[in-house]
Protein backbone atom coordinates (compact mmCIF):
# COMPACT_ATOMS: atom_id res chain seq x y z
CA UNK A 1 0.00 0.00 0.00
CA UNK A 2 2.74 2.51 0.59
CA UNK A 3 3.81 2.44 -3.13
CA UNK A 4 0.48 3.29 -3.72
CA UNK A 5 0.10 6.21 -0.89
CA UNK A 6 3.59 7.56 -2.67
CA UNK A 7 1.74 7.57 -6.32
CA UNK A 8 -1.24 9.68 -4.80
CA UNK A 9 0.92 11.99 -3.25
CA UNK A 10 3.14 12.83 -6.21
CA UNK A 11 0.06 12.96 -8.33
CA UNK A 12 -1.93 15.61 -5.72
CA UNK A 13 1.45 17.56 -6.10
CA UNK A 14 1.49 17.51 -9.44
CA UNK A 15 -2.05 18.73 -10.07
CA UNK A 16 -1.79 21.47 -6.78
CA UNK A 17 0.99 23.04 -8.03
CA UNK A 18 -0.29 22.64 -11.82
CA UNK A 19 -3.45 24.33 -10.36
CA UNK A 20 -1.09 27.03 -8.53
CA UNK A 21 0.63 27.95 -11.40
CA UNK A 22 -2.87 28.01 -13.08
CA UNK A 23 -4.09 30.52 -10.27
CA UNK A 24 -0.76 32.23 -9.99
CA UNK A 25 0.74 33.05 -13.55
CA UNK A 26 -1.59 31.48 -16.33
CA UNK A 27 0.51 28.96 -17.36
CA UNK A 28 -0.68 25.36 -17.16
CA UNK A 29 2.71 23.21 -16.69
CA UNK A 30 0.48 20.01 -17.79
CA UNK A 31 -0.19 21.52 -21.19
CA UNK A 32 3.57 22.72 -21.90
CA UNK A 33 4.68 19.09 -21.22
CA UNK A 34 2.23 17.70 -23.18
CA UNK A 35 3.63 19.49 -26.00
CA UNK A 36 3.37 23.49 -25.56
CA UNK A 37 -0.40 23.41 -25.92
CA UNK A 38 -2.33 26.40 -25.56
CA UNK A 39 -3.55 27.26 -22.63
CA UNK A 40 -7.21 25.10 -21.73
CA UNK A 41 -6.14 22.48 -25.02
CA UNK A 42 -5.57 18.94 -24.37
CA UNK A 43 -4.19 15.83 -26.27
CA UNK A 44 -4.12 12.38 -24.76
CA UNK A 45 -1.02 13.06 -22.89
CA UNK A 46 -2.82 15.95 -21.13
CA UNK A 47 -5.92 14.33 -20.40
CA UNK A 48 -4.61 11.19 -19.20
CA UNK A 49 -2.09 13.22 -16.22
CA UNK A 50 -5.51 15.31 -15.50
CA UNK A 51 -7.58 12.02 -15.30
CA UNK A 52 -4.41 10.49 -12.78
CA UNK A 53 -4.37 13.27 -10.54
CA UNK A 54 -8.62 13.32 -10.31
CA UNK A 55 -8.63 9.39 -9.15
CA UNK A 56 -5.67 10.12 -7.20
CA UNK A 57 -7.68 12.77 -5.19
CA UNK A 58 -10.90 9.85 -5.12
CA UNK A 59 -8.55 7.52 -3.37
CA UNK A 60 -6.96 10.62 -1.36
CA UNK A 61 -10.68 11.26 -0.47
CA UNK A 62 -11.56 7.60 0.33
CA UNK A 63 -8.36 7.28 2.64
CA UNK A 64 -8.53 10.78 4.18
CA UNK A 65 -11.45 9.26 7.17
CA UNK A 66 -8.74 6.74 8.11
CA UNK A 67 -6.06 8.94 7.97
CA UNK A 68 -7.93 11.72 10.40
CA UNK A 69 -8.14 8.92 12.63
CA UNK A 70 -4.74 7.99 12.72
CA UNK A 71 -5.37 4.53 11.65
CA UNK A 72 -2.53 2.84 9.96
CA UNK A 73 -3.04 0.23 7.87
CA UNK A 74 -0.88 -2.88 8.01
CA UNK A 75 -0.18 -6.28 7.12
CA UNK A 76 -0.54 -9.40 9.04
CA UNK A 77 3.28 -11.29 8.82
CA UNK A 78 3.90 -15.02 9.29
CA UNK A 79 6.24 -15.38 11.79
Amino acid sequence: MKKLDLAVLALLIVGGLNWGLVGIAKFDLVAALAGGLEFGETNWFSRAVYCLVGAAAVVALIRLPAVARGEQRTTAHAH
